[in-house]
């Protein structure tokens, strides 16, 4: 991953860096990886975030359908 710093504005760069690795879900990964999670546990988890992904999905699929 590359950012590059113009007129000395690393504020900018490190912003952008901070972005760039927020969409990548390094962050994400790291907070997950800090302790060891148990497979039972890794399990329930994903199960439950594909859940409210799906819910997520259909509230926009009918907030959309709705408005038009």
């Amino acid at each position: 991953m590359e950012v590059s710093v113009r007129d000395n504005n690393v504020d900018q760069a490190l912003r952008a860096l901070k972005k760039k690795l927020q969409r990548e879900g390094v962050f994400r990964e790291m907070r997950l990886k800090e302790h060891f999670e148990k497979p039972s546990v890794r399990k329930a988890r994903e199960k439950k975030e594909a859940i409210s992904r799906q819910r997520k999905l259909a509230r926009k699929k009918a907030q959309r359908e709705g408005m038009l």
